[in-house]
């Protein structure tokens, strides 16, 4: 089982920090569009519009609306990441992999309930709507094996890489579940799929 290499989807990486600012702009103005017209509607213009830039800026680094969605949401997973591992620095390893399990629930709720666009893309390409394939859970379950490897003091081998897999595939699938009864995030399913992780997690980190 090998990691799953970084989505790459920008035709031409920021060199300068203006144009870096520029490509900020250009996400997020996609990201704001996507929550209020959705993937249909979205047009490279109008994100151009939105970001205040001209819209050759945006063909500088996206050839279609498709590759900013994917931008966007490996842009979701780097952030995810930043903030997963700022909470494992703050705790210092107390609670163990529990509270490291925790940590990871609470900030992927936080981002599907703050993060503009999030609900469409989170961190690999639900477009059209409710299409997902395999790679980006197995993204999202790299970054996490080779962060918590050091917090639960083990090698980041496939045995881990799968555990991992396995775990993330199963919340992604019932956060998906909570947010379909609820907006919100139904509490309930939360609860549930967090105690599901508990339990199978346990199996192999205890």
């Amino acid at each position: 089982m090998k990691p799953v290499p970084p989505a790459t989807s920008l035709r031409r990486a920021p060199v300068q920090r203006r144009s870096a600012e520029r490509l900020t702009r250009i996400l997020d103005a996609c990201a704001d569009l996507l929550d209020e017209v959705g993937y249909d509607a979205l047009s490279t213009r109008a994100v151009a519009l939105r970001a205040g830039v001209p819209i050759g800026s945006v063909y500088r680094f996206f050839g279609n609306k498709r590759a900013m969605a994917d931008a966007l949401a490996q842009r979701n997973l780097d952030v995810f990441t930043e903030r997963v591992a700022l909470r494992l620095q703050e705790t210092a390893g107390v609670g163990g992999w529990r509270a490291a399990m925790d940590a990871v629930l609470d900030e992927y709720l936080a981002m599907k309930r703050t993060a503009p666009g999030f609900s469409l893309v989170d961190f690999g390409n639900q477009i059209p709507v409710g299409t997902r394939d395999a790679e980006p859970n197995t993204r999202v379950a790299d970054r996490l094996t080779d962060m918590l490897s050091s917090v639960l003091n083990r090698e980041p081998d496939q045995d881990l890489r799968r555990t991992f897999l396995i775990a993330v595939e199963a919340a992604d699938t019932l956060v998906q579940l909570a947010f379909r009864l609820d907006p919100a995030g139904d509490e309930r399913v939360i609860e549930e799929t967090r105690e599901l992780l508990r339990a199978y997690l346990a199996r192999s980190l205890d």
